[in-house]
């Protein structure tokens, strides 16, 4: 934010609060777009409201300017994300904005996006419209963390899902898993599938429990209405069986290992083998700007010791399991100053299980 923003008032920052909320009923079902809410007020008064609902849909300044129609005319524009700048499926929402006679325009942050850039903010400056940049920045940034990342460093933003007992453990030593945390839990973590574009697995995990990685439920959606994420398994020795559930929807798979033309007569999408920062980079040019791994301890271990993962969404049940129990992860440090630290963002109850939201500190990068 420049030094030179003006200090917001509190009546904007709860308008912008409102396009916020607006912002957050896409949260499923825009992918690989923003999520982005937009709200219209003239003389004090709600005049208009949207948010973008799906690709190739209306932006939500679109949905906004509709409803408010000739009471745009002067009147103050809440958005989250910076006004679009070029023709894509639609046309620039700055442009939009300045055709409707707005007078002022607030947004929340920057779009680092090449196409936009400052663009759509210089298209209303250049039209005489005043601008205001950073009122509720770091709640609408949460919003798009994938999308800010990708387009600013051409790399996913990655989540690291763990569920273990108190003891640190995941399954027992024969690899027994279910279930170590609660309903409540495991219905929460189709949040965290729900809003990626693509779940990373390894082939272990394939075999060893068979499941589907998909969304199956979410509070106040329903399910057809979103937009599952990728399965993306890591499977280096061609080991994936025809019969895995998860191929059960082969369209929504990618593998990454030798390639099996009976994988590709189902559909699958097969990449060459590479390291994991190469394939983040590769789900980044496939649009997925979210990645959730949701992995046994190798895998999950090999994304923390590269530095690789963004935010870990740790889940820890009231229970403990022995020492013969698998262990969380495998990394074998063997002094301090090898340890990995977080920062502790957040600390939820969900049934008698807690979930952790771990942000990886500069110490550890």
């Amino acid at each position: 934010m420049s030094d030179l923003t003006p200090i917001s008032s509190e009546q904007d920052r709860l308008w912008m609060q409102r396009a916020i909320e607006l912002a957050k009923k896409g949260q499923y079902s825009t992918k690989p777009n923003p999520n982005v809410g937009c709200v219209i007020v003239k003389d004090g008064h709600l005049v208009g409201t949207g948010f973008h609902p799906q690709t190739g849909q209306p932006h939500a300044e679109v949905f906004a300017l509709r409803e408010a129609g000739e009471q745009a005319i002067g009147a103050t524009a809440y958005v989250t994300l910076e006004p679009c700048a070029h023709y894509g499926r639609t046309p620039p929402c700055a442009k939009g904005l300045v055709e409707a006679g707005i007078s002022k325009v607030v947004v929340a942050c920057a779009d680092p996006n090449p196409l936009v850039a400052g663009k759509g903010l210089d298209i209303l400056r250049q039209a005489g419209i005043e601008v205001e940049l950073g009122v509720c920045e770091v709640e609408a940034q949460q919003l798009n963390l994938g999308f800010l990342k990708a387009m600013a460093m051409g790399i996913p933003y990655v989540r690291l899902k763990v569920a273990s007992s108190l003891d640190g453990r995941t399954a027992m030593a024969s690899g027994e898993s279910k279930w170590i945390t609660g309903t409540e839990a495991r219905h929460d973590v189709q949040h965290w599938r729900a809003i990626s574009g693509a779940i990373v697995t390894g082939i272990e995990t394939i075999l060893a429990d068979d499941p589907q990685l998909n969304v199956r439920q979410l509070d106040d959606t329903e399910v057809k209405n979103i937009s599952q994420p990728k399965r993306v398994i890591l499977d280096r020795k061609g080991r994936l069986p025809l019969n895995a559930k998860i191929l059960q929807q082969p369209d929504t798979v990618m593998v990454m290992g030798p390639f099996r033309p009976e994988l590709a007569s189902l559909g699958v999408i097969q990449l060459e083998i590479q390291s994991l920062s190469e394939l983040l980079k590769t789900l980044k040019d496939f649009h997925i700007y979210d990645v959730l791994v949701e992995a046994g301890a190798t895998l999950s271990s090999a994304f923390l010791h590269e530095k690789l993962v963004d935010e870990m969404i740790s889940y820890v049940a009231p229970t403990f399991l022995g020492q013969s129990a698998r262990a969380m992860f495998n990394a074998d440090f063997v002094t301090m100053a090898e340890q990995l630290h977080f920062k502790l963002k957040e600390v939820t109850q969900l049934g008698e299980d807690i979930r952790l939201k771990l942000i990886p500190t500069q110490e550890s990068l």
